[in-house]
């Protein structure tokens, strides 16, 4: 298929390589800065532009990926001459009214963590896809199948739901590992230490209910150990309290 992408962040730096590689053509890619669109363009043999303007009338599809906040002004500046032009976005948290009454459009939405650095495997990530009608339908499940080997359909309120689930097992769990290295570099310590530790809880993730995965003193609520703790953290209140809300949350759980 003929495709633009508006966006080059990593989300669509990983996406637009996985199509180009299954053979799509990518036209143009377009993003506020010259230097992020070139950057993406070249690696997919794309034209790069920051200018609205000059994007193509014809493509088989539009796919936005860029910040929710702007997402609806550019769906509504880029719809006028392209009624023909299938319109999808990859949000994990927006729904599908955000296309107005353009007639054709849907939601494809990978759902894994990216970095313009590393190129993920496609093939195992779950796309989840939503459309308003059977050409939408049809066009969303070529591409998403050509690249993943996991296509699911779900509505946006359940989307809503899978996007928090997300950010709790992806952001929030890499959130406290910056806690950790945090806490590490203060006392000379490298992050490096905690791999082994990490990488066996993941692989638990794979074969035990995470529930039942879980170990420490927050499970048995260990008062002693888990006040001693708290007094290490005196100094930052912040993560003293993630700390005893998390401790909480881990016993409530168990029980």
């Amino acid at each position: 298929m003929d495709i633009v992408f508006i966006g080059a962040g990593r989300l669509a730096t990983n996406m637009a390589q996985a199509l180009f590689q299954k053979g799509h053509r990518i036209l143009t890619v377009y993003s506020r800065t010259m230097t992020s669109a070139q950057q993406l363009a070249e690696k997919v043999e794309a034209v790069a532009t920051c200018d609205l303007q000059s994007l193509p009338q014809r493509a088989d599809a539009f796919i936005f990926s860029v910040k929710d906040a702007v997402l609806g002004r550019l769906i509504a500046d880029l719809q006028k001459g392209r009624e023909e032009v299938a319109f999808f976005h990859t949000a994990g948290s927006v729904t599908m009214e955000v296309f107005g009454q353009h007639p054709c459009h849907g939601i494809i939405y990978p759902m894994q963590t990216f970095s313009k650095e590393r190129l993920v495997d496609f093939s195992r990530v779950p796309i989840f896809i939503e459309t308003n009608n059977d050409r939408s339908l049809l066009l969303a499940e070529a591409l998403a199948s050509s690249i993943s080997q996991h296509i699911y359909q779900l509505s946006s309120e359940e989307r809503r739901y899978l996007h928090l689930a997300a950010v709790f097992a992806c952001n929030f769990a890499n959130h406290c590992y910056a806690l950790s290295a945090e806490i590490l570099k203060k006392h000379g310590l490298p992050f490096s230490v905690m791999l082994p530790l990490i990488n066996e809880t993941a692989q638990k993730a794979n074969t035990m209910d995470p529930v039942e995965a879980q170990t420490g003193p927050a499970v048995r609520y260990d008062v002693n150990v888990i006040e001693a703790q708290k007094e290490l953290l005196a100094d930052n209140p912040d993560m003293q309290e993630i700390y005893e809300l998390m401790s909480k949350s881990i016993h409530l759980l168990a029980k």
